[in-house]
C-alpha cells in the first residue's frame, strides 16, 4: 500500500510532516518498509509474547508494523515512545488516516482533504 502524502485534518497543525513519499527508497540504516518486506498483517511484538492485537498501525518513519492503543500492548505507541518516531497511519482496509504522536494531530490524504 503506497504512502500518501498528508495533511493535518480539520485545521490542525502537525509539524512532523517530512516523510518517506510513495516510491521513495529507505534511508540509509533503515528497514525495509511496508509492501517491500516487511509484514503488514500481524504485530510481531504481539506474536513474540503470545498477545493478540485488533487494529495494526504502521511508523511512517520506519515501516515499524504495531497493534492499536485498543490492544493490550499499544505496541505502536510504545515504537513511538522507544523511536521518537512521530506518525503512524491505520493499515486498517479502508481507513486512510494517520496520526501525529506529539502533535496530537489527525493527519488525512491530501487528496481527501
Amino acid at each position: 500500500m503506497p504512502v500518501p502524502v498528508y495533511v493535518p485534518a480539520n485545521g490542525g497543525r502537525c509539524d512532523h510532516l517530512e516523510q518517506p513519499r510513495p516510491g521513495e527508497p529507505p534511508r540509509p540504516g533503515e528497514p525495509p518498509r511496508v509492501g517491500e518486506t516487511a509484514a503488514a498483517d500481524e504485530c510481531r511484538a504481539c506474536r513474540a509474547v503470545g498477545g493478540r492485537w485488533l487494529h495494526l498501525r504502521e511508523c511512517l518513519v520506519c515501516g515499524h508494523v504495531g497493534c492499536c492503543d485498543n490492544s493490550q500492548n499499544r505496541h505502536a505507541t510504545a515504537h513511538w515512545r522507544a523511536t521518537g518516531h512521530p506518525l503512524i497511519r491505520s493499515l486498517e482496509p479502508g481507513e486512510v488516516w494517520a496520526w501525529c504522536y506529539p502533535d496530537e494531530a489527525m493527519l488525512l490524504p491530501a487528496d481527501c482533504s
